[in-house]
């Protein structure tokens, strides 16, 4: 479980109090005015109790402030300084404390989506077999929550993100006879999940972005977009590199229309729209020395390129805009960028 900020007042009080002691101690102001009261019956007392015959050792008026003054300053700036230092310590310790609860709710959702996706699929498709008499009436029925069952055209919520091949008419029947109980019963993605399970699970507690990556993931090319995307992700997230972190500068839809289309280079730089230096520097310096990172990298990049043009004729521009702003297409613009798919 992730540790929150405040359930961490141990490490944050000890930081706090090795502050205080530097100068969020009442201690450091009393100190400060024992001192700064010393200084000036000090130098009063030297101002006043000169002998007769040495008026020449008296300072101008000038010299006087100058010699009661300035170190009065210096020691109330010291006194200041100590107290912002105090401050940037007690809020360095709670932005810390907030990070790491952070990563560590990242990291539970990464694992729990790791999970997800090597999850075996044998259960599933042997779930109607096990069955008796009626089996194939029980099959879809299992399914009913996560399916419109009631809609025999796709609605406009529901529209299809990836058409699948159809047969020809005279040989549909037999394709019917021989398909599995699994293809069957699964129903074609609908744009929606697709962006959602692109986007992935935001924490452990996003049912909807789990639900999503489960239709994502039983249909084949689809699921082997999520695994290449979970593989680019995971190895950037070792560079310090997270797409939540990356803002990128959306492009038109036409743009990305022209890019399935087959049309590279200069022409569709609009489309990587990640110009974080320091991200595309790092990710560039490991797809020069690493060679997983480099294989996984091409690897996600055609498989994005071969699911991309068949969501493209299905999306609209609306769409478009929502898929280019998924954690999955962030990705594809730092690797793209670094491999020269826009160059």
């Amino acid at each position: 479980m992730a540790k929150d900020p405040e359930d961490m007042p141990e490490d944050m009080n000890a930081t706090k109090s090795w502050a205080g002691a530097l100068g969020g101690s009442p201690v450091t102001g009393i100190a400060a005015g024992v001192m700064s009261g010393i200084w000036v019956v000090a130098v009063l007392a030297w101002v006043f109790t000169v002998p007769e015959g040495a008026e020449s050792r008296v300072p101008g008026l000038v010299m006087t402030l100058l010699i009661l003054f300035l170190p009065l300053a210096l020691i109330w700036v010291a006194v200041v300084t100590l107290r912002l230092v105090a401050d940037l310590r007690s809020e360095a310790a709670s932005l810390k404390a907030a990070i790491d609860g952070m990563r560590g709710s990242f990291l539970e959702a990464r694992q729990e989506i790791r999970s997800v996706i090597t999850r075996p699929e044998a259960p599933v498709a042997a779930a109607p077999m096990a069955e008796p008499a009626g089996s194939a009436m029980a099959g879809p029925a299992s399914f009913s929550s996560r399916r419109d069952q009631s809609l025999s055209v796709p609605s406009a919520d529901r529209k299809v993100a990836l058409t699948p091949a159809r047969p020809e008419p005279e040989a549909e029947q037999p394709a019917l006879a021989l398909g599995t109980p699994g293809d069957m019963a699964r129903q074609p993605l609908s744009i929606e999940d697709f962006i959602t399970a692109l986007q992935f699970p935001e924490s452990p507690d996003d049912k909807a972005g789990f639900r999503a990556l489960r239709l994502a993931l039983e249909d084949r090319e689809v699921a082997k977009l999520i695994r290449a995307a979970q593989d680019v992700l995971t190895l950037l997230s070792q560079e310090g590199i997270y797409m939540d972190d990356l803002r990128p500068e959306l492009c038109h839809p036409d743009i990305w229309r022209r890019f399935s289309a087959g049309e590279r280079g200069r022409g569709i730089a609009a489309i990587g729209g990640i110009r974080d230096r320091s991200s595309l520097a790092l990710a560039a310096g490991r797809l020069r020395e690493d060679t997983i990172f480099r294989d996984a990298s091409h690897h996600f990049l055609r498989t994005f390129d071969r699911v991309f043009q068949v969501f493209e004729q299905n999306a609209s521009d609306n769409e478009l805009i929502h898929f280019a702003d998924t954690r999955t297409a962030r990705a594809f613009m730092v690797l793209g960028r670094v491999a020269g798919v826009f160059d």
